[in-house]
């Protein structure tokens, strides 16, 4: 299992926070996750690495229904995203297009810049600087799907062969 750095977050996130919607004219992957989080962090689209995971408080994803989202995300290399809860839409848009997410109670244990191992299979985190181990209802084997499929429509024409 690979470690992640992580990136922290606060509570209600929200799609325009994570692309604006001045970026929406491209449903480019790569331009998208050029402007991720900009009006945040700006440095976060420069920063982040493949692997890197973002945590969060609650309602992470609210706001407008847009895949531009998820879509940025996984086009940075972010690996995974953890928080507290998930806007509903937010939380189907990932799965659809391959982004896991996951949700745990004790993110404000987690800081930004730690070091976290994520088992999927088995639902544990664990976090490698404080020496923590957290555990989350792990995702349904049909989303585990989804996922390595890299979303929705590649396990679509995986399954029309």
């Amino acid at each position: 299992m690979k470690k992640s750095k992580v990136w922290k977050m606060g509570d209600n996130i929200d799609t325009d926070l994570i692309i604006a919607a001045r970026y929406l004219s491209s449903s480019d992957p790569k331009h998208l996750a050029k402007y991720l989080f900009e009006d945040m962090d700006s440095s976060f689209a420069k920063n982040v690495k493949t692997g890197d995971v973002v945590v969060a408080g609650e309602n992470f994803g609210c706001g407008s229904s847009r895949e531009h989202a998820p879509i940025a995300l996984r086009a940075s290399g972010v690996k995974a995203v953890i928080a507290k809860s998930f806007a509903r839409i937010f939380y189907r848009n990932a799965f659809n297009m391959g982004l896991p997410i996951y949700e745990l109670l004790q993110t404000d244990n987690i800081s930004q810049d730690d070091i976290l191992v994520i088992d999927e299979q088995t639902g544990k985190i664990e976090n490698i600087s404080n020496k923590q181990v957290y555990s989350f209802k792990p995702i349904p084997p049909f989303m585990q799907e989804l996922v390595r499929s890299g979303g929705l429509m590649n396990m679509a024409k995986k399954r029309l062969g």
